[in-house]
């Protein structure tokens, strides 16, 4: 069973299953997170979902090069959690299942390509306060206490 966090499902919605996966990013001074302007401002794990007929490590790869704008290398799957959202974006209500990776940031190729993402080296303890959601924030917290 994969833990819910965040707020339980209504009963009187239906909600469309979303895969997505996320990077733990660690950096000398913090760990690499993406600031996303959007209604509000948040500070993500950088990730996202995975495309129809993509693997997940294919769609990590793409997801924090289109975030931040750097390559990555030697992820290993740490966990998973999934919560129930509303996702303005797609106008839908999704169960998102959300994998949670730790990868090696190996070198900045670029800007971000997804509009609205800006990298940021922020520490452990700052990330594990002020990510944008409970997954997050938790993952954060268990990688912080095995480092």
């Amino acid at each position: 069973m994969i833990r819910r966090v965040g707020s339980p499902p209504r009963h009187d919605q239906r909600y469309r299953v979303r895969r997505g996966v996320y990077a733990i990013l660690p950096r000398p001074r913090g760990l690499l997170v993406t600031r996303q302007e959007a209604e509000t401002t948040e500070l993500q794990l950088p990730g996202g979902g995975i495309d129809p007929g993509e693997s997940p490590l294919r769609a990590l790869h793409r997801e924090v090069m289109e975030e931040t704008g750097w390559i990555i290398a030697a992820p290993r799957r740490m966990g998973a959690f999934r919560r129930f959202v509303y996702m303005p974006e797609y106008d839908m209500w999704a169960e998102k299942l959300c994998t949670i990776y730790v990868a090696r940031p190996v070198r900045a190729l670029c800007a971000p390509t997804e509009a609205g993402h800006t990298p940021l080296v922020i520490s452990a303890d700052d990330a594990a306060r002020n990510l944008s959601n409970e997954g997050d924030r938790m993952f954060v917290s268990r990688w912080a206490e095995l480092a």
